[in-house]
């Protein structure tokens, strides 16, 4: 079973940063170890704004000194590259030509009322945790997310 972590870029890096950044988190994953044993780990980095961890955890699980470790790298990315990624309050979501779109959370409302987007534009669940849900249930439209409060807040 392949654990999984999302973190959202919350700007465009530019192409050295962007080149850098791939180089640390490759580095990363090489080098990650729970209790002195390496963990079977990759990442993505979804159209260049989705940082995704992965660690096959069918012959060694993740653990807190690892899952530790893995948040002070994250920490580290968010101080050299001036950029968040552990503010959970940020959304993507894709258009109709899938280029996705990272925006904050308040900006919903006036999206939803320059339809810009609707109840079902495809926003990402980055609350997922398992590899198998990136298929079925990481983009999901925005009427059946937490933001759906929008919707109601809208028709009222």
């Amino acid at each position: 079973m392949e654990h999984i972590w999302i973190y959202t870029l919350s700007k465009e890096l530019n192409k050295e940063q962007l080149t850098e950044f791939k180089a640390m988190c490759q580095s990363f994953v090489e080098d990650w170890k729970a209790h002195e044993v390496s963990l079977v780990a990759s990442y993505d980095l979804y159209q260049d704004r989705i940082l995704i961890f992965k660690v096959d955890e069918s012959n060694y699980e993740a653990s807190g000194c690892s899952l530790d470790s893995k948040t002070r790298f994250v920490k580290h990315l968010e101080q050299k590259f001036d950029i968040e990624l552990l503010n959970r309050l940020l959304v993507g979501y894709l258009d109709e030509a899938n280029n996705l779109h990272i925006v904050k959370h308040t900006q919903i409302p006036e999206l939803l009322a320059n339809q810009s987007i609707h109840p079902n534009t495809l926003v990402l669940n980055n609350s997922i945790t398992f590899a198998s849900e990136l298929e079925s249930n990481w983009k999901v439209p925005l009427s059946s997310t937490w933001l759906s409060k929008f919707l109601v807040a809208k028709s009222a």
